[in-house]
């Protein structure tokens, strides 16, 4: 959290864009009264006030709502979203949409994302939203110990290619499955690259940023996103 902190109050970019589960769950926009979610909601505020904040929402955080994004002085981004600047495209995505072979979590996720399911759920009290969430994340960390896992939680080449054809574009930015990496991928000449989870308690520990310039895309450490542009 301090870490990110640090980044958010110190970044010279003049925007950043957040591709989902910025929080490990969010149960409805009345989240943000508690202490951990007051603190990142505070952050948030202060740096939409003096760059341009765009935030995707993700598997975790699907709820996120117009009343949190509206304190945050934020903007909602469409999934998938075609990012122009610098004489570049790019698709952008959460990339939970994709793993077309993880038909479970697909199943789950058409449930959630009806807007009548959304309605009735947030019509509950947050303690009871916050239990059947734990609950929820508990069945897919267990589901990620599977070792089949890394099968079926990937983004879905063909699927990749066709968004890329469509957009008339060589490169992917997506997160979700937790294996940053810069690499070929989907269409021949295209590259997608895997945004870092941030995990600093780990050995090595992660936490790296995407940043898009006029000289492409740059892999940066935590110490370089954070250090003034030359």
């Amino acid at each position: 959290m301090a870490a990110w902190q640090r980044y958010m109050a110190s970044t010279p970019a003049d925007a950043v864009l957040i591709l989902g589960d910025l929080f490990e769950m969010w149960v409805g926009d009345d989240m943000r009264g508690e202490p951990f979610e007051a603190l990142c909601t505070q952050t948030l505020r202060e740096a939409g006030q003096r760059l341009w904040l765009g935030v995707m929402v993700g598997n975790r955080d699907f709820l996120l709502g117009q009343a949190w994004l509206g304190e945050c002085h934020a903007h909602a981004l469409p999934d998938p979203l075609l990012l122009e600047a610098f004489a570049q495209r790019h698709v952008l995505t959460h990339g939970d949409a994709w793993c077309l072979s993880d038909t479970e979590y697909l199943a789950f996720r058409q449930m959630v994302r009806n807007p009548a399911w959304q309605g009735q759920f947030l019509q509950a009290p947050l303690s009871q939203r916050l239990a059947t969430a734990r609950g929820i994340r508990a069945q897919s960390q267990a589901r990620k110990d599977a070792p089949t896992m890394e099968t079926w939680a990937d983004v879905d080449a063909t699927m990749a290619a066709q968004h890329l054809k469509d957009a008339n574009s060589l490169s992917l930015i997506h997160g979700h499955t937790h294996r940053p990496a810069s690499e070929p991928f989907g269409l021949p000449g295209a590259m997608r690259h895997v945004l870092s989870d941030w995990e600093l308690d780990d050995t090595p520990a992660r936490a790296e940023v995407l940043r898009l310039s006029h000289q492409g895309l740059t892999r940066l450490s935590l110490d370089q996103a954070c250090a003034p542009v030359p």
